[in-house]
């Protein structure tokens, strides 16, 4: 049988600014998406009744029920538009990506299952209308529907391309200390200081080594792994490192595919423990 195949492709932060707590919890950022070319590979097949499948290095302790991120997706899209055109689905979802780590996995997963009945099912559907569709589901979701570099303002749905940055390519490296650190704290432990906007300029690319992770510090704190990586990465040269979303996993970029090796090379031989993926910017 046919299967139809999407990746959740891993999101970074390449800089996340928090400008202001809002009234109903949420907080308005300004940040700098980013993606690589790595992520969850999802497979769906034809079947009797939906049912979900998790495996994968991270599938330990993920629900496959209905309240997955995944199957949601796919109850949204139903409710929206003709069930009897999105038959039921056998999932696979291979998780690859470490899970509450602050690049995504659960938006970038779900984006991809949209993606994947969009191109099977509702081929009409733009990535505005289905990001607008699905991003109730999850502030980060919107951004992953594209998957590609974007500003995003508000609570991070607000999204405008940035062409000028011209990223694609990059060879970067991720990494994480195997241990997940939750969202909701992080935020809440922000010390409510607006430091000021994260592009005021032409030149992007330039401010891009100015700007800042205003979760990074809230994160370490509840992970200080979080800096012993950073202080690891700072050694190896990249051209631009920082931590990604509310960590705890941390990126660095570099000039040359060789020098991203070399650098994951060295990390996984003085720190066995932790999770790294090489890849690019897409």
């Amino acid at each position: 049988m046919t299967a139809f195949r999407e990746t959740g492709w891993a999101k970074i932060n390449l800089a996340l600014h928090v400008r202001r707590r809002r009234a109903d919890g949420y907080h308005e950022i300004e940040t700098l998406f980013a993606f690589v070319d790595g992520g969850d590979p999802i497979a769906a097949e034809l079947a009797g009744a939906d049912s979900l499948v998790i495996d994968g290095d991270f599938a330990e302790g993920l629900s496959a029920g209905s309240d997955n991120l995944v199957m949601r997706v796919l109850a949204l899209l139903r409710s929206r538009y003709d069930a009897a055109r999105i038959p039921p689905l056998s999932v696979r979802l291979t998780k690859m990506l470490p899970v509450a780590a602050g690049i995504g996995g659960g938006s970038a997963d779900a984006a991809a299952m949209a993606r994947l009945v969009r191109a099977n099912f509702l081929p009409e559907l733009g990535d505005a209308t289905l990001a607008r569709i699905i991003s109730p589901l999850g502030a980060d979701i919107a951004a992953c529907v594209t998957s590609e570099t974007c500003l995003g303002v508000g609570v991070g749905e607000e999204l405008s391309p940035v062409p000028e940055l011209r990223l694609g390519g990059t060879p970067v490296l991720l990494i994480n200390p195997r241990r997940p650190v939750a969202t909701g704290p992080v935020f809440a432990a922000w010390d409510g200081i607006d430091r000021g906007p994260l592009f005021t300029g032409a030149d992007m690319r330039a401010q891009l080594f100015g700007a800042r992770n205003d979760l990074q510090r809230p994160a370490i704190a509840q992970c200080p792994a979080v800096a012993d990586i950073l202080l690891e990465l700072g050694g190896l040269k990249p051209w631009l490192t920082r931590m990604s979303g509310s960590g705890a996993t941390c990126f660095a970029l570099f000039d040359a595919a060789a020098e991203r090796d070399a650098a994951a090379a060295s990390l996984a031989e003085r720190h066995p423990g932790w999770w790294l993926m090489t890849g690019v910017l897409r």
